[in-house]
């Protein structure tokens, strides 16, 4: 079938095949470009490993450091008329390509809240690696399904104490307006930290130390924003911001423990990138917009890959180690945060209407990196060519 893009709303429904593996080729291009990561992790387990910053992990490992990787994720297969979503495009990119250059990966499809995916993680380390040295979680949801309590708790992305109204823009139409967004329920915030929280992440490195297979010294890894203040009512203070909180409380409750065999727990805190769970955040597209054409003249923007490619060559490998701030969070949002790029971004919030926004953002490029995460606008791609959308899981 030929594929074009169909967007609704801060999301497409359509994925290509071959664009999403030409745009996993192209981190992996990065990634092989750069100097190898000395002392990297060798077999690595990644938790949400399909799309962004947890796809870009699984790149970074494999390619950077020849690590074995085991891959968890969550995706839609294609069926009739319709194709997969991208994450499971881009698996099947980034399989191929590693199996290609004589490296491991395995991938387990499906809930990674659930015991049972846990226990078939555990199963497939003891059967091929024996043990993990690093454990990537970068999991993003909008539910989940208590494994002991089954309470199905769905996330939301809602200020808390009063309602918020600011600018956002329509990214798809080009139109900047208000919005205004009503506070959370308690309900509401509960039910957002029981999803996006730290207590999966400690069930499983629970379940992975009990059955044996963190190897001495292994780290785990996982990923938090916090931005500027223009994003925190929505963000940082809002229902993310207190899930985000707990994320940090286990992050202390884990590297406590793996700290006994020399190992160690921390959060990243990384930059606002065009990402599926981004987009879907307003108020956050429009800063992206205007942070991208700032950063890109100041030459210091990142992308996905750019950024956990640093993370790992310059906090965490190579001799290095993480530089924390005051509360021990890595941050490789640095670039992003550094007083000269906030106050360029908001001297320019003010002014942007939707006459302006081409001129004054970088909405093009948001658009540009949107459609790529769906395999759309990649070089060297026929669009109008039929593609084959079934393919099975590698």
């Amino acid at each position: 079938m030929i594929i074009k893009p169909k967007v609704r709303g801060f999301i497409c429904v359509t994925a290509h095949p071959e664009g999403c593996a030409a745009h996993v080729q192209q981190w992996i291009d990065y990634v092989k470009s750069q100097p190898g990561i000395q002392g990297g992790p060798k077999k690595v387990l990644v938790l949400g490993s399909s799309t962004g910053y947890g796809l870009a992990s699984r790149i970074t490992a494999a390619f950077g450091s020849g690590a074995a990787t085991l891959g968890v994720f969550f995706e839609r297969p294609s069926d009739e008329g319709r194709p997969a979503t991208p994450g499971w495009y881009n698996t099947i990119g980034f399989t191929r390509a590693a199996r290609a250059a004589g490296l491991y990966a395995k991938n387990i499809m499906g809930d990674a809240f659930t015991a049972d995916i846990k226990q078939q993680v555990i199963a497939a380390i003891k059967a091929d690696l024996g043990q993990v040295d690093l454990v990537v979680y970068s999991l993003a949801a909008p539910r989940r399904t208590h494994p002991k309590t089954g309470a199905v708790h769905k996330s939301c992305l809602k200020p808390i104490g009063a309602p918020y109204t600011n600018k956002t823009v329509d990214t798809d139409k080009g139109i900047v307006s208000e919005v205004t967004i009503d506070p959370a329920s308690q309900e509401e915030i509960d039910d957002t930290v029981a999803v996006m929280g730290g207590e999966d992440w400690e069930l499983w490195m629970e379940a992975l130390a009990g059955a044996g297979v963190l190897a001495p010294g292994a780290q785990s890894v996982a990923y938090s924003y916090i931005g500027p203040e223009v994003t925190w009512a929505v963000y940082k203070n809002g229902t993310i911001g207190m899930a985000k909180n707990d994320l940090e409380r286990a992050a202390r409750a884990i590297d406590a423990k793996l700290r006994t065999t020399g190992g160690r727990a921390f959060i990243s805190v990384n930059k606002a990138l065009v990402t599926q769970a981004s987009s879907a955040i307003p108020v956050v597209p429009l800063y992206i917009s205007i942070l991208y054409k700032i950063m890109k003249e100041a030459g210091t923007h990142e992308g996905c890959i750019e950024q956990m490619h640093r993370l790992f060559a310059t906090q965490m490998y190579n001799g290095h180690s993480p530089q924390f701030d005051e509360i021990g969070r890595a941050r490789v949002d640095d670039l992003e945060m550094r007083p000269e790029i906030q106050a360029a971004v908001a001297a320019i919030w003010p002014k942007v209407t939707t006459d302006n926004l081409a001129e004054l953002t970088d909405i093009a490029g948001y658009r540009e990196e949107f459609l790529k995460l769906f395999g759309f606008g990649l070089a060297g791609i026929d669009y109008d060519a039929p593609t084959e959308p079934h393919l099975p899981m590698e």
